[in-house]
């Protein structure tokens, strides 16, 4: 992604200050938009929809917090990355930014070689979960589509072109078909700042991540991540695996014939007691039992 490309908004009050980090950043090839109170940068941009925010906190009439929290709220702005200037770093003030789903914290003063490096840090993230979300996007299509075909071309009902594209990839992500996707879009909440979280566990849930791959994927300590999605959600990170876990083996169990220890494997399970106990908890009985009760 070239720097070129990128639109930076600059949310400052302090003229000096804002226009320093303008003329910066212009000089380094990015279209930059400025704003001097809260109102004017939460306006700015919901019109130009930039590909970064940078904004003072201390700010007369709204501050940035509040200017951070609208922002997150419209479903055009809420993804767009957040990084709070300020003249206080005390931990509280860092961890409410946090909280409120900032991507970054600079305190100032901040040099501009400062600024650009987490400028540059928070829009190659941006791009590889953009890249990422291309990649996903294009796989659930070619699934549904394979799986349209198969109920086609060889007059079978879905679920056993399901168990047979299960068998062909090994029961790989591509294999839960179009039953498991439409099923499990209601699996997680829609909570902006926490997206990346949700989307990481629904690309790997299958892979046996646990709470620090997760905590490394998004940048953050697993403590800080537990306590940040527990806030928000009231489960755990690692609750929120193991329901994605209990959704896709609800479907599997459903949709195809195959044993629970194969389900068990296909779901990240190293040992099938352990995912039959799992299941038991969340379900009041075992596997085996629950598809005889839960037919197709």
């Amino acid at each position: 992604m070239s720097e070129s490309s990128n639109k930076i908004l600059v949310i400052e009050d302090d003229n000096v200050t804002r226009n320093l980090y303008l003329r910066g950043l212009e000089a380094k090839g990015f279209d930059t938009i400025g704003a001097d109170n809260g109102l004017a940068g939460i306006q700015q941009a919901q019109k130009c929809i930039p590909d970064l925010v940078i904004c003072d906190i201390t700010m007369p009439d709204m501050d940035g917090y509040s200017v951070l929290t609208t922002l997150r709220q419209d479903p055009l702005t809420a993804i767009i990355p957040f990084i709070f200037l300020t003249g206080s770093s005390t931990r509280a003030d860092v961890r409410k930014a946090m909280e409120l789903g900032a991507d970054d914290y600079l305190s100032k003063p901040s040099t501009l070689d400062e600024l650009l490096r987490a400028i540059a840090t928070r829009l190659q993230k941006q791009a590889t979960l953009q890249y990422w979300c291309n990649i996903q996007f294009q796989k659930a299509t070619k699934s549904v589509f394979e799986d349209n075909t198969i109920s086609s071309a060889g007059g079978v009902g879905v679920g056993v072109g399901i168990g047979e594209a299960s068998r062909r990839e090994g029961f790989g992500r591509e294999g839960f078909g179009r039953e498991a996707m439409i099923a499990d879009k209601s699996i997680f909440p829609c909570i902006p700042e926490l997206k990346e979280v949700f989307d990481f566990i629904e690309t790997y849930y299958h892979q046996g991540i646990t709470l620090c791959d997760v905590a490394a994927a998004v940048g953050y300590s697993s403590a800080y991540l537990t306590n940040r999605v527990a806030k928000r959600t009231g489960e755990t990170v690692n609750c929120w695996i193991v329901k994605r876990r209990m959704a896709g083996a609800r479907s599997l169990l459903q949709n195809n014939n195959q044993t629970v220890e194969k389900i068990a494997k296909a779901l990240g399970y190293q040992d099938v007691s352990h995912f039959s106990r799992q299941f038991r908890q969340h379900h009041g009985l075992p596997p085996q039992a629950w598809r005889k009760e839960h037919p197709h």
